[in-house]
């Protein structure tokens, strides 16, 4: 089964804030947003320009949306797009939604991301 993908356009960061910390406003700006709190941890997943550089975050991560909406009885779609990226040794974070699955790649290893994924017979738009 091929999957298409999306390349979104924001420049993302992924950020570590205390846990139980509130949602900041610059927290809510790009295409995409994610937050999970964890009793360890809250993780905000957002537009990297928006991020005070006070903020502890990792920098530099794009986001290649599964194009959906994807039903809850398919199984194995994150392992068909992680599959090829680990074996490209390219990093990623998933995010996944009601809808669909995101995973996020670091900037500096998109190009070989997206040339694994379309050798793995997806498509890249």
């Amino acid at each position: 089964m091929s999957l298409d993908l999306r390349l979104l356009p924001d420049h993302l960061a992924i950020c570590r804030l205390p846990a139980d910390s509130e949602v900041p406003a610059w927290a809510t700006s790009g295409t995409l947003r994610s937050v999970s709190w964890t009793t360890d941890e809250t993780s905000i997943v957002c537009a990297e320009a928006a991020i005070p550089q006070n903020v502890q975050s990792e920098r530099g991560w794009r986001a290649l949306m599964v194009l959906g909406p994807l039903d809850f009885g398919l199984t194995g779609i994150l392992l068909m797009v992680a599959r090829p990226l680990a074996e490209a040794g390219v990093s990623i974070f998933a995010i996944s939604t009601f809808d669909t699955d995101y995973v996020l790649v670091k900037e500096s290893s998109l190009e070989t991301a997206i040339q694994a994924l379309v050798e793995s017979g997806h498509r890249v738009e």
